[in-house]
């Protein structure tokens, strides 16, 4: 599939379905980097994208890098080297997008997300992947179009966070795969989550029943960063005993992702080794829930 072969529906009433050329979608005879469908209200904003992005080192992180590898792994063992076409859901500042395009040569890319400004910044930097701006608890895009869609930490920013999977599971192809991953322990939400505009912490059991609410079949579900848990759990649980006020968060934040980026190498490491270990083990707790699922045939 290319992108000629998604059609995309009207931005408002009364216009024309807009058209990728390759380098912008031309919607109304004028050409727009961004398709920029309604979106409402939300917490999330650019600014938390830039905290985000600056406080991780550009995605450096190792817990980041991790969360790519598992998900690009899971797209080489599900689509193979087939030509297909993927969706990634909260592309944000585009370190999946980019590993995606050097790691599956056979596909076609698409990013989404809720936040206007970041996908500006995105299209501006990765030239020649459409990029566009929706509610996924809302969204206008087409069924049926997806050989695969990725979501990394996403889920718990939204509300309704069934009414979103559905609609995941409404724009994959029969046959296609979701990779989800979202943020674990419900028992060690705070104020980084509140910061951040999380509205859950998932256990593994959640997400997978979140997943087959929307009638997808789960295949593979693993919790990530199991082995660097006990750690974390101390953390967090620090972090609960001392509460900040909402002007501290951000700061909180900022901190928290930079102390733990002063680990790289030993991180890196650790993950490797949990890497082998996943292969024959599902974790009993971990920081991240991490779960492939298949829409039916």
């Amino acid at each position: 599939m290319t992108m000629n072969d998604i059609t995309f529906p009207p931005v408002l009433a009364g216009e024309d379905s807009p058209v990728w050329n390759g380098g912008a979608f031309v919607r109304s005879g004028k050409s727009t980097r961004v398709l920029a469908y309604e979106v409402g209200e939300s917490g999330w904003s650019d600014e938390l994208t830039e905290l985000h992005e600056s406080a991780t080192e550009s995605g450096a992180h190792f817990i980041d890098v991790a969360s790519r590898g598992h998900a690009i792994n899971e797209l080489k063992r599900t689509l193979g080297a087939r030509p297909a076409s993927i969706m990634e859901v909260g592309c944000s500042a585009g370190h999946l997008l980019a590993d995606m395009r050097r790691s599956l040569p056979n596909v076609t890319l698409t990013g989404g997300d809720y936040t206007l400004g970041t996908l500006v910044k995105l299209g501006e930097k990765m030239p020649g992947i459409p990029l566009v701006r929706f509610n996924l608890a809302d969204s206008p895009l087409p069924s049926d179009t997806y050989d695969a869609m990725v979501l990394l930490n996403v889920l718990e920013h939204i509300e309704n966070d069934v009414a979103a999977t559905a609609h995941i599971a409404r724009m994959l192809k029969p046959g296609g795969v979701a990779v989800i991953e979202v943020p674990a322990g419900p028992e060690l939400f705070d104020d980084y989550d509140r910061q951040l505009q999380h509205f859950r912490r998932y256990t593994l059991r959640g997400i997978c029943n979140v997943v087959k609410q929307a009638g997808l079949v789960v295949e593979r579900r693993n919790y990530l960063g199991a082995l660097i848990y006990p750690a974390f759990y101390l953390a967090k649980k620090l972090s609960q005993a001392r509460p900040k006020s909402a002007a501290e968060r951000e700061e909180h934040v900022a901190n928290a992702i930079g102390a733990t980026s002063r680990f790289n190498a030993i991180g890196h490491a650790v993950i490797s080794l949990e890497e082998v270990m996943a292969r024959v083990v599902t974790f009993p707790r971990g920081i991240r829930c991490v779960v492939t699922a298949r829409k039916p045939s």
